[in-house]
């Protein structure tokens, strides 16, 4: 399955339903996605109808620069908040692996993932997304579902999801472009095509170990309780 909510749009979907507890988490607030470069009318009238408040831009400068989004005439707010330090193409010439990676931005971004749970109490509907919706919008998304008191294995699927949702002509496409740059690199098709569910179970576990939980670790880099608590006000549904 490789369609998209949104015409003109990857990987595109609303995280509703997931089982949290005793409830679920709501429909029509939180979206995730990739880029929003190739939105086309269609797209254009159904983020529309989806009434977004806000979208979160978590790509770097020359990620914008390169593709910038279609969202003229939108009524909403652009929040960009790049998650890396560097470019991400570091981690390609790094030949860094996803749990690598996404060590990296839990590591080095803490106050951004902050930034970002933040945006979505500000304003709903909203959308976070990088360029694929895989790995910066797959681990903020995560945490932010698992604060919220999201089952782990939900959280995990949810994550895992984005593997069947990306074509295959756009993987290959990538891939053989990146391969032409990096010909000896062992993690380049993981990097570009994979979100397996272990990686991000051991996110999680690791989370718990270090920090208590995915909720801990937002509050140890500054989010406070009376946050949390709107947070799992906004996302669940009560049974």
């Amino acid at each position: 399955m490789t369609e998209s909510l949104v015409s003109g749009t990857l990987n595109f979907r609303d995280v509703g339903g997931l089982p949290a507890g005793d409830g679920r988490t709501r429909s029509g607030v939180l979206y995730r996605s990739g880029n929003l470069a190739h939105v086309d009318e269609a797209g254009a009238a159904s983020l529309r109808r989806l009434g977004l408040r806000r979208i979160i831009d978590l790509r770097d400068d020359d990620e914008v620069r390169w593709a910038p989004s279609r969202v003229d005439g939108l009524d909403l707010v652009t929040q960009r908040v790049p998650l890396f330090l560097g470019s991400v193409m570091s981690f390609f010439e790094d030949d860094a692996n996803l749990p690598g990676m996404y060590s990296s931005l839990i590591d080095g971004s803490a106050d951004k993932v902050v930034e970002v749970v933040r945006g979505i109490l500000h304003d709903q509907p909203v959308l976070v997304h990088c360029t694929v919706g895989k790995d910066r919008t797959g681990v903020t998304v995560a945490l932010t579902l698992a604060a919220a008191g999201v089952d782990t294995e939900a959280v995990v699927a949810d994550y895992a999801r984005t593997e069947a949702l990306l074509p295959e002509a756009r993987n290959r496409a990538v891939v053989a472009r990146l391969r032409a740059l990096h010909p000896e690199s062992l993690h380049l098709e993981d990097l570009a095509t994979r979100s397996p569910a272990p990686v991000m179970r051991e996110v999680l576990e690791r989370l718990d170990a270090v920090f208590g939980s995915p909720a801990d670790y937002l509050r140890a880099h500054g989010l406070v309780d009376d946050e949390l608590e709107e947070l799992r006000r906004i996302l669940v549904v009560r049974s």
